[in-house]
């Protein structure tokens, strides 16, 4: 089948059609003609005529978890796979903290092997220490020959500055690339929100900045140290997106991305006690919020990563106390930071949610001329996203963002030669 999109502004700045509003005919999953008005070509094509619309290359999420093998009562690769093709993804990096632990390159391979079947690419993300414990070097180089994407220890990152100076020397081989978020376990571990104001106010414990900040500028020095390549993400604090930001003006090969949750809300919003806001990184100050939402209109910000964590009903349905950290993100995301931040264009989105992130990760570029294939991701400004139980694609539902009106939507995205409608 054939598939005629109709006036819609192409959004990828490498095309000699950059902002313009065109017709695109996609045959066989190849871009075929792109022109100001292509005549119907038949019966056989499906035609999309809606108000508004925008392509940009694919949106790619770097940091999820996808809990297969082993935990798949929260998330399966195909729910995962149908929440990102939801959210406007059309490639997903899939976090090696399962049950067995992605530290080797058969795991690596099964991953793979069961995203050749579903609509989108999942790519694993491969353990940097072996079964995830920080303490000795992964297989990581066999991990890359199968496919492995980049290296993290994901929910668990690394502690050892002696280990990590190791990891990022080694990967330097095969010019790969870590994915740290941010986390000094020895400082605040026992904490719940973050360590302020209302946690005093709500007799809860601290997590403090400054366990966020200390990693980031350990990782700072390591990686000027090995010359290497890091990306930080999940940062919530405004010294600590400073610290990155000047390290990258020095000539370090460092990015960083930032989650929709961390631009939406701060720490006021735990005075209820739901633990859909509880998170780690936790939701910071109102400041350190709006300095984010800053630094992203100001294109400062690298990407935006879901870090959708889905958890079992039993997980966080229970005192804030006991409940899980996490939230499922991927359908929502770019409606939430669209909603965040609505004087970001078009453009701006499609960097951070697309752009940026393949240019790090040296993915395969997915641009919108004739005689390419057909990878992109449709959206609409305009419209509105109302995530509910009933149109939820992933296996949990821990969202703080169920049945609340949300700014711009996600028509539906084309991947691997077919159109995902939502």
């Amino acid at each position: 089948m054939s598939v005629l999109f109709r006036n819609v502004q192409i959004l990828d700045k490498k095309s000699i059609y950059f902002q313009q509003y065109k017709d695109i005919l996609i045959e066989n999953g190849n871009i075929v003609n792109i022109a100001d008005r292509i005549e119907n070509q038949g019966n056989n094509v499906e035609i999309i005529e809606e108000k508004d619309l925008k392509v940009s290359a694919g949106f790619v999420d770097i940091f999820s978890h996808f809990n297969d093998p082993g935990l798949e009562q929260k998330e399966t690769l195909e729910t995962g796979a149908a929440a990102a093709a939801a959210g406007g993804y059309t490639q997903v990096f899939v976090l090696p903290n399962t049950k067995p632990v992605i530290d080797n390159k058969s795991f690596v391979e099964y991953i793979r092997n069961k995203s050749a079947y579903l609509p989108i690419n999942i790519l694993p993300l491969g353990g940097a220490t072996k079964q995830i414990e920080g303490k000795e070097i992964g297989e990581m180089f066999d991990m890359f020959q199968s496919g492995a994407i980049a290296f993290t220890d994901g929910l668990k990152p690394v502690q050892s500055s002696g280990l990590f100076l190791k990891i990022l020397q080694y990967v330097k081989s095969f010019d790969g690339i870590l994915i740290q978020q941010p986390f000094e376990t020895s400082i605040g571990a026992h904490g719940l929100m973050n360590e302020g104001i209302i946690s005093t106010q709500l007799g809860l414990p601290g997590l403090p900045a400054i366990s966020e900040e200390i990693f980031i500028q350990r990782d700072i020095e390591l990686l000027k140290y090995t010359e290497s390549k890091l990306h930080i993400t999940g940062v919530s604090t405004k010294r600590g997106a400073e610290m990155i930001l000047q390290a990258k003006s020095e000539g370090l090969n460092i990015t960083f991305s930032v989650t929709p949750h961390h631009l939406m809300y701060c720490d006021e919003e735990v005075t209820s006690y739901d633990s859909n806001y509880k998170f780690n990184p936790p939701l910071r100050t109102k400041e350190d919020r709006d300095a984010l939402r800053a630094l992203v209109l100001e294109n400062k910000v690298d990407a935006i990563a879901s870090h959708h964590f889905p958890q079992h009903w039993d997980d966080k349905t229970i005192e804030f106390e006991y409940a899980k950290n996490g939230v499922i993100s991927l359908q929502t995301a770019f409606a939430a930071v669209h909603t965040a931040i609505p004087e970001l264009s078009g453009e701006q989105l499609a960097d951070l949610f697309a752009n940026n992130v393949r240019a790090i990760f040296k993915l395969e570029n997915a641009d919108i001329e004739i005689g390419k294939k057909a990878e992109f991701t449709i959206f609409n400004l305009e419209g509105k996203t109302i995530l509910t139980k009933e149109n939820n694609k992933s296996k949990s539902a821990n969202s703080s963002f169920l049945d609340k009106e949300l700014k711009g939507n996600i028509f539906g995205i084309f991947a691997k030669g077919k159109l995902v409608k939502n």
